[in-house]
């Protein structure tokens, strides 16, 4: 029996980022996406993933869900049947990221958020995909849902997330490393390093594709995922 499906979005990010991929894997069983807002740090949100998640359950996050996976992994690995991570890094902020991520912060407090959020997360894609009006308003209803308060705290605790690095080996469960072959936010040297510690890791590269891999190339990402399941 395969085990129900937990999606962890991205920062700035709601269930829609998952939109495409959930119809593809509902034949597997039960898929949810978690909530991102549940707490103030990293350790917070993965706790408050895990006080709603199944006994055991297959896991895939995108970027920062992809931090909260780690987190996951680290508290209740017994839990995980399977692993995914998309477009994301084991390592921890440096100081300059960290400095970034709070000048964005300032950014999005000041003028129209709405319009801030949808180039934030628009900029980010393959830059084929910036002038796309249909994942404009994707990117803006994602932000809005997840608003202005929430993303100050998922800001902080990805500052404060840990070094994910040296639990890596200790990840025996299928695992499925994905990653645009043109991310520039977290390129895929990120995730090639992520695959190389996980023994028997699974490393796809998606070509065209920028950070946002499940919305940019879905039916790429539905096909990895798909054979993720079924390995």
């Amino acid at each position: 029996m395969t085990p129900p499906i937990v999606f962890v979005p991205g920062l700035l990010c709601s269930a829609e980022v998952f939109a495409s991929q959930i119809p593809s894997l509902w034949s597997f069983g039960p898929v949810t996406v978690a909530s991102t807002l549940g707490g103030e740090t990293m350790e917070g949100i993965a706790s408050s993933i895990l006080r709603d998640a199944p006994p055991r359950f297959a896991l895939a996050g995108i970027s920062m869900g992809g931090y909260v996976c780690m987190e996951i992994m680290r508290q209740a690995p017994e839990r995980v049947a399977r692993l995914a991570l998309l477009d994301t890094s084991a390592r921890p902020d440096t100081p300059e990221q960290s400095d970034r991520r709070r000048a964005m912060l300032v950014q999005a407090r000041q003028g129209d958020f709405a319009a801030w959020v949808e180039e934030a997360l628009t900029s980010i894609m393959h830059p084929a995909r910036h002038a796309d009006a249909g994942l404009r308003a994707v990117n803006r209803r994602m932000g809005l849902a997840v608003g202005l308060d929430g993303f100050a705290r998922q800001t902080e605790a990805t500052i404060g997330r840990r070094d994910s690095r040296p639990e890596l080996s200790a990840i025996h469960v299928p695992t499925l490393v994905l990653v645009g072959e043109d991310d520039k936010l977290i390129p895929p040297e990120n995730s090639k390093e992520i695959a190389a510690s996980i023994a028997g890791a699974e490393l796809v590269i998606v070509p065209d594709c920028g950070h946002s891999s499940a919305l940019e190339q879905p039916d790429r990402v539905s096909s990895a995922l798909v054979t993720w399941m079924r390995a």
